[in-house]
């Protein structure tokens, strides 16, 4: 690599951070003078940065060029430093009245950098005495020691506890007027401009710009609105220690194979493949990336957390989006992230209101006695609602007011954290973490975060336990919901064998009663086997079977001869409606219908079973000229579950339980009454299998 090339990449690539950095400056700035100073002084960088690559490449810029270039760029970063200088005398008029001077003077020094040598250089010989080039060499230096002047004076009049900001500012710009002095200097010492110093300037100038990048970004006073991505800064280390660490692996390399001798390519060869697998066993090590994150955070952001990335995190580990795993371990492994925990163990209050060991996360079951007595502990997390730090317990026993923890968590010094589950005002558990990879001081910071993520993780919890709690009230329902319906058809059994029972008494020597009787006693006890049995198995209930509906309604209508007004049969199907439901739950609906209207019909009166098809879709239509309904009760407590009108004898769930039904096979329920003319109830039912109930829903839609 020519030294040509090597002043190309370095002042080229220090032309490209700056223009980077310059331009993530811009869309930042919010108008103040200070940012503005800022973003004028990195885009002067780039702009002199790129003319010395073109330079390095060719030589055939002219002179004059270079020094404009060089001027303005000091200037720059001159009159950005008496800013803050300025804004750190506020109030301090004579200091003030200093900086002014100053600020005049940089001018000036720049306007005489700048002027071409050919007529100044000729008009101020022999005013001075000295070379037009030697007089530019002594104000560029005059200019790099204001520059570090400058530099020293915004440290020492920043408050100590706010140079955390200031210090890489001052590392980097500082580093650019030092290597100025030591290059112009080392130029005016031997007359001459050092080529291999000014070829390495620009790649020491690259160092700056990532410093003066994270100065801006904790600078926010300078009205610039930045973020610096955690992430890029903790893979951007990472990446830089990984290239030292390759570099100084080369260079041992190197030295194997020149000292090496005859078995230098092998030992090299082996070496190579060593140190490459030590740097893959430490990019994978869970103690080296904690220790790096504790240095990024500690030197590079005002805060530990970014706590928008960690707020998605923890969400995502929350949902089950970010890890597979159970509800207990993702909160344990949520929590253990933000402290670079490797493991912990939940204790959630069961129903009984005592607290047990839930879930363990990397660690196992045995750490913690499962039948340890946790109610103190509990009790005094739910009043104090505070993260307990168990080793700051071990140094002190009073850190907590006195308090002691169950013995066994204090002697196992694994144990590091216990981070209470607050929801609302109830503890619903908490979570003990054990001691991270890497060394790290629990502060306000630490444990803000802790107890606000043991908060929402809480709300998970809380978010699961009264779902579950609503699967089991829903399966009851369900099965409270079935009884309600077998209740009915057992009542409507136990009518048929209490008229048996009445008619016995009168029909006992009657044969025909003898073996009607018999044959009733044995459908009902038929029906209340099937009834128990469906309620015992839900699915079979709800899987059904083909069936004619001509032979349902045929068999309802035989059924209810029994009370008057006997219903007459209007059967205008002569072809099979097949559809595939559970007959006795068609049955006793239809039952319950055609009873209904014997039971508002007078003896004297009419009722009608109908059957016919329509379309795809069979039709049931039961007819009576009883006392009707008027259209309010059909819309408001027709079909309300529990509201009957006949009093005790009724349940008031038949008209519920028929609708429900119907609407669940895919079919539809129609009523029209009028008072004192009679009521139509009208089913429409998909039939003739699958394919007519598909055409039905087209047409309903």
């Amino acid at each position: 690599m020519t030294t040509s090339l090597i002043g190309v990449l370095g002042y080229g690539l220090c032309a490209l951070l700056f223009t980077l950095l310059g331009l993530v400056l811009l869309t930042g700035w919010r108008g103040r003078l200070q940012g503005g100073l800022l973003v004028f002084a990195v885009f002067t960088s780039a702009l002199w940065a790129g003319f010395l690559a073109w330079q390095a490449t060719s030589y055939t810029l002219p002179i004059e060029w270079i020094w404009i270039c060089e001027a303005f760029r000091n200037l720059a970063w001159v009159l950005f430093l008496i800013r803050l200088l300025e804004v750190q005398a506020a109030g301090h008029s004579a200091r003030t009245r200093l900086l002014r001077r100053v600020r005049f003077g940089a001018l000036m020094v720049t306007l005489l950098l700048v002027l071409p040598l050919n007529g100044f250089g000729a008009w101020v010989r022999p005013w001075i005495g000295v070379e037009p080039g030697v007089m530019r060499l002594v104000f560029a230096l005059l200019i790099a020691v204001a520059g570090l002047v400058l530099i020293e004076q915004v440290f020492r009049n920043t408050p100590w506890q706010h140079r955390w900001g200031i210090k890489y500012l001052c590392l980097g710009v500082g580093g650019l007027f030092a290597f100025d002095f030591f290059f112009f200097a080392d130029a005016l010492l031997f007359q001459r401009l050092d080529q291999e110093i000014w070829l390495a300037r620009g790649a020491a100038s690259v160092l700056a710009a990532p410093l003066i990048g994270i100065s801006a970004a904790r600078n926010p006073q300078w009205s610039f609105d930045l973020l610096v991505s955690r992430t890029a800064v903790f893979h951007s280390t990472a990446l830089f220690a990984a290239g030292v660490y390759l570099l100084v692996m080369a260079l041992v390399g190197y030295y194997i194979r020149y000292y090496g001798g005859a078995w230098s390519a092998a030992i090299q060869m082996a070496f190579f493949f060593g140190a490459g697998m030590v740097l893959v066993v430490l990019l994978f090590s869970g103690h080296l990336r904690s220790r790096l994150k504790v240095f990024v955070s500690k030197h590079f952001f005002t805060h530990r957390y970014d706590y928008r990335e960690e707020w998605l995190r923890l969400i995502d580990v929350l949902s089950g989006r970010a890890l597979q795993a159970t509800l207990p371990q993702r909160v344990v492994f949520a929590l253990a992230e933000l402290v670079d925990s490797p493991g912990g163990v939940l204790w959630l209050r069961n129903d009984g209101g005592r607290y047990e060991h839930a879930r363990a996360w990397n660690l196992a079951e045995a750490t913690v006695d499962k039948g340890t007595d946790m109610t103190q502990l509990a009790a005094f997390l739910e009043q104090r609602h505070a993260v307990i730090n168990l080793g700051a317990l071990r140094r002190d026993p009073d850190a907590y007011d006195g308090f002691e923890v169950p013995a066994g968590l204090l002697a196992d010094e694994r144990l590091w954290l216990i981070v209470p589950l607050q929801h609302d005002d109830a503890l619903l558990g908490f979570v003990i973490l054990v001691r991270p990879r890497a060394p790290q001081v629990v502060n306000w910071e630490v444990m803000d975060m802790l107890t606000t993520a043991g908060r929402q993780a809480s709300s998970y919890l809380a978010l699961d336990r009264a779902a579950r709690a609503l699967a089991v009230a829903r399966q009851f329902e369900g099965f409270n919901r079935l009884s309600a319906f077998v209740v009915h058809d057992l009542k409507n059994l136990i009518a048929q064998l209490s008229l048996v029972v009445k008619n016995a008494e009168r029909h006992r020597q009657n044969p025909a009663f003898v073996d009607d009787a018999i044959d009733t006693i044995k459908h009902s006890v038929d029906k209340m086997s099937r009834l128990l049995a469906q309620l015992r198995d839900q699915q079979q209930r709800a899987a059904g079977s083909q069936v004619d509906l001509r032979l349902v309604v045929t068999e309802v209508v035989r059924a209810r001869a029994v009370q008057h007004p006997v219903p007459v049969l209007d059967m205008a199907v002569q072809i099979p409606l097949n559809i595939c439901v559970d007959p006795d739950r068609l049955t006793s609906v239809i039952s319950h219908v055609v009873q209904n209207a014997q039971e508002a019909t007078s003896r004297e009166g009419r009722v009608v079973v109908r059957l016919q098809q329509s379309g795809a879709a069979a039709v049931i239509e039961v007819c009576d000229d009883g006392v009707g309904m008027d259209a309010d009760f059909v819309r408001e407590r027709l079909f309300t579950p529990f509201d009957s009108t006949k009093g005790l004898t009724g349940m008031g769930i038949g008209a519920y339980e028929a609708r429900e039904f119907i609407v669940s096979i895919g079919g539809q329920v129609f009523v029209e009454s009028a008072p004192g003319h009679g009521t139509v109830f009208r089913i429409l039912v998909p039939a003739e299998g699958v394919e007519a109930q598909a055409e039905f829903a087209v047409s309903a839609g």
